[in-house]
């Protein structure tokens, strides 16, 4: 008796430290205002992802793994509970291409290797290798051993700030500050080198008197837009003076501007200031926007925007826009958004409008999405009849977080997974509890179909697949590009993971077209040259040094060049298939030789399935591929559907567009009719009947053919992908 209260008061006294070493402040710093910030327990959202909960109901994010699994069970020890009693884990496992048992069960023989070498603690090896082996797991003891997925290196522990640790952080700013402007003043002077020999043909053509933009391919139409919106400005300005008042007031002329913009009526116009204000280019066309709070189950608090009509709609008050609890898709979240929720309190049966959420791309926010007047895909699927969401990730403009602070290096410790574990089904849950609709449709460009693709896949939150009724992925970022291949790239992929973060500690808002062309290898030859600068109003946005070194670092996305699969299962695949088109191409009628091809037959297409990123759980997926986008490959993507290599999976639409760049699907002065009226027709035709039945049909959509998930399933697997080109 007297040994157990020993070993538990020692335990108690290793969770205090365990518990000081996670909190938010030292007992010092805490003050009636903070009450205690110690940690209490790790919550883990996935295997991979604890949260730790502090005794003042907060949450931090950025722990690592075993921290978190150390502070679970030292309170079990010293609470005498049976970690059984929490619940279990949920999610897959893929296998991978040359482990036949797959990821899991290698990286427990690694545990048992490591252990029989003598490295590390056996106990705390034959806990976590228990731990894996067990499918039924407790969620939050749900961790792997210490190595980690090549994908996804951990983050850099960070407790709470003391002298030392602020000096350090302070010295990371300076360096990262000089360095960093080192660095942006050598892309600088290459993109202004690079670009002098476009300077002098532009000065030969003009000395000839010649107009060097008439060889761009919209050239006419850019011009007509220009005059449009000159006349259109000095129109406002007329009816500003004959009102008699600085600010525009709507008199008897309303209905006849309306009529003018297809029954929406702006409220903005003149010239454009250029301001980083989405809802005042909203207001431009007739519409508005109104910004809701939503908190990530870590605790950041992100930006989202809800583009409506004025005259359909009635702005939420500010407090029903804040953030509510760090929770997502809550029992009654349907039932409770239908009769309380913003859009679904106003709006009734068989008038409803169905909900989509737009998440932007890398050093981007939502307002790439409604920076082309009319032809901003946010604005034209709102004028089609569709409830629209922009969902912004953490920190942006605005960094911001239930605890943390700007300075804070744990508000800055995260990348790519926790953006598509964290921030999109938080965002996903606030749309569908203000809507009251069971699911809605996701349109993601470039990074932002990068988190969808990650948070999807079976290792981490699959069931999000439940509350998406289809994925439309923009210029998908799976694959690299050729441009990865760049000098200043390889330069990003030698330098250690320290190096990176002292470099690129913070990236600057002065970047302008000229620095990202260079940097990403597009041109604005298909945009409106008259909204260019409007466009990049809206970009770069913070963005973590951690996210940079996950892309451009030497130990993930640039090294493996996937962002779920390593370097050598994506050699194993290629082999894969070139030996299948090979025989393809060789053998006019294969069936005559052996009945079957040989990765089509069952047998290889089972073989296939077991190294799928997504289980039955996933939404159908249409693409949109830009043709001669070099920042990432989406043809390989589509590749990897076509060879069935994602079993559960039904592709719906894909289309490569040959002509476009990277932008190009957002800001081509085509994608309207190239990529936007497509998404429009796409994701009415996967809404489901009863969400079809409650709402009002999109405009131009009547004629869209009826999907079903059964019809799909029973066509075969190059069937599913009917590319147009």
């Amino acid at each position: 008796m007297a040994a157990l209260t020993k070993s538990k008061t020692e335990a108690a006294i290793r969770y205090a430290r365990q518990a000081e070493r996670l909190a938010h402040l030292t007992q010092d710093q805490e003050d009636e205002t903070t009450g205690s910030t110690a940690a209490v327990e790790a919550k883990f959202v996935t295997p991979q992802d604890p949260v730790v909960l502090t005794a003042n109901g907060g949450r931090l994010p950025a722990v690592p793994l075993q921290e978190a699994q150390k502070l679970n069970k030292l309170k079990d020890e010293v609470q005498d509970r049976d970690s059984d009693a929490d619940g279990c884990a949920s999610g897959g496992m893929r296998q991978g291409k040359q482990q036949g048992n797959g990821y899991q069960a290698n990286r427990a023989q690694e545990a048992h290797e490591d252990r029989d070498k003598g490295l590390g603690r056996d106990t705390e090896h034959a806990t976590s290798l228990q731990l894996f082996e067990n499918p039924d797991a407790p969620l939050r003891q749900a961790m792997p051993p210490s190595r980690t997925h090549p994908l996804f290196p951990p983050l850099p522990m960070y407790g709470p700030p003391t002298f030392h640790r602020n000096l350090q952080c302070w010295g990371f700013r300076i360096t990262s500050s000089i360095l960093s402007l080192a660095f942006l003043g050598v892309i600088v002077l290459g993109s202004a080198f690079t670009s002098l020999p476009l300077m002098f043909r532009h000065i030969s053509i003009r000395m000839a008197f010649g107009d060097p933009d008439a060889r761009r391919p919209f050239y006419k139409e850019e011009q007509r837009r220009k005059e449009v919106r000159k006349e259109a400005a000095r129109a406002w300005e007329r009816r500003r003076r004959r009102q008699g008042n600085e600010e525009v007031k709507l008199g008897d002329d309303s209905e006849e501007e309306a009529g003018q913009n297809d029954g929406f009526t702006p409220t903005e116009g003149g010239r454009d200031p250029l301001v980083c204000d989405v809802g005042y280019y909203a207001r431009r066309v007739g519409l508005d926007i109104e910004e809701f709070k939503v908190q990530t189950e870590d605790g950041f608090i992100i930006q989202l925007w809800h583009v409506y009509d004025p005259k359909e709609y009635e702005p939420v008050p500010l407090p029903k826009r804040q953030q509510k609890a760090a929770e997502v898709f809550p029992s009654n979240h349907v039932e409770e958004g239908r009769w309380r929720g913003a859009s679904g309190s106003q709006q009734h049966h068989g008038n409803r409008k169905y909900p989509i959420l737009m998440i932007h791309g890398l050093l981007q926010s939502a307002g790439a999405y409604c920076s082309n007047d009319d032809d901003s895909l946010a604005f034209f699927l709102c004028k089609s009849g569709y409830d629209v969401w922009l969902g912004n990730n953490r920190c942006g403009f605005k960094p911001e977080h239930q605890m943390l602070r700007y300075r804070d290096p744990r508000m800055w410790a995260w990348n790519i997974r926790q953006m598509g574990v964290m921030d999109l089904p938080a965002l996903v849950s606030r749309v569908l509890s203000e809507t009251g609709f069971a699911k809605l449709g996701l349109i993601c460009h470039s990074q932002g179909t990068t988190q969808a693709f990650v948070a999807l896949a079976k290792e981490q939150r699959p069931d999000l697949g439940r509350k998406i009724s289809v994925f439309c992925a923009l210029a998908p970022a799976v694959y690299a590009g050729s441009l990865i291949g760049k000098m200043y790239f390889k330069f990003m992929r030698i330098i250690s993971p320290a190096m990176f973060r002292i470099i690129f500690g913070k990236l600057y808002g002065a970047l302008g077209y000229r620095v990202f062309s260079f940097l990403f290898n597009w041109t604005d030859d298909r945009w409106d040259q008259g909204l260019r600068d409007r466009q990049f109003q809206f970009a770069p946005v913070y963005v973590s040094a951690e996210s940079m070194r996950w892309w451009l670092g030497r130990e993930c996305f640039a090294k493996q060049k996937c962002i779920l699969a390593t370097r050598e299962e994506g050699k194993q695949e290629d082999m894969e298939d070139e030996k299948e088109d090979y025989y393809c191409n060789e053998t006019a009628h294969p069936a005559e030789k052996t009945g079957k091809a040989p990765n089509n037959s069952q047998e290889g297409q089972s073989s296939k399935g077991q190294t799928a990123w997504y289980d039955e759980q996933v939404p159908p997926m249409a693409f949109w591929i830009a043709g001669s986008d070099a920042l990432v490959d989406g043809r390989r993507l589509l590749r990897r559907f076509e060879h069935g290599r994602e079993p559960h999976v039904n592709l719906v639409h894909s289309k490569i567009i040959e002509e476009y760049e990277h932008l190009d699907v957002l800001w081509a002065m085509d994608s309207i009719e190239k990529v936007g009226k497509e998404v429009r027709d796409i994701l009415w035709k996967t809404a489901s009947p009863e969400a079809k039945e409650t709402c009002r049909t999109p405009r131009a959509c009547e004629e869209v053919d009826i999907w079903t998930p059964d019809s799909a399933s029973t066509a075969v697997d190059h069937s599913r992908v009917a590319t147009q080109v």
